[in-house]
């Protein structure tokens, strides 16, 4: 372990995902970690995401996107992220590492994952979404009943 601020680089980040599309995009943040994540793959040189075979879908949207909210703008952002095609519901008992709140979004079919991503990121009171699309993996391990497939951006 080490302070994230000692660092400018790290070499490569191993995590997992929710969900992960052909594009190397995912949906990630089902533990809640979502802004953590997100900010040391930022600064890893080589993303690599491991994940089994249900995992690995063609469309993002079945898992439940998760958005952090700063806890006073929960009901605010829920209304725009409906404006937007979702059905957020408010992760009761959950307070992040950072103090803030999940909302999960149900409904959506993320087409346009960049886009998306850039549109809830934009949201007064939102800390960050649960989309690695700007920031995708560059290489993706997925566990299958025949072994590792092996995808390289």
């Amino acid at each position: 372990m080490f302070d994230l601020n000692e660092v400018d680089r790290l070499g490569i980040y191993v995590d997992g995902a929710d969900e992960i599309n052909g594009h190397m995009q995912m949906i990630k943040g089902g533990g809640a970690a979502l802004t953590r994540e997100k900010i040391i793959a930022s600064v890893a040189d080589k993303f690599i995401c491991i994940a089994d075979a249900s995992k690995q879908v063609d469309i993002l949207g079945n898992f439940p996107l998760p958005v952090e909210v700063i806890p006073m703008a929960r009901s605010a952002v829920a209304r725009e992220l409906v404006k937007l095609g979702g059905r957020p519901e408010y992760r009761q008992g959950v307070v992040t590492d950072n103090g803030n709140v999940i909302l999960d979004v149900h409904g959506l079919e993320i087409l346009d994952a960049v886009a998306l991503e850039n549109a809830i990121n934009g949201l007064p009171g939102v800390v960050t979404v649960g989309l690695f699309a700007n920031r995708g993996a560059d290489v993706a391990l997925i566990g299958t009943a025949d072994g590792v497939k092996t995808i390289v951006k």
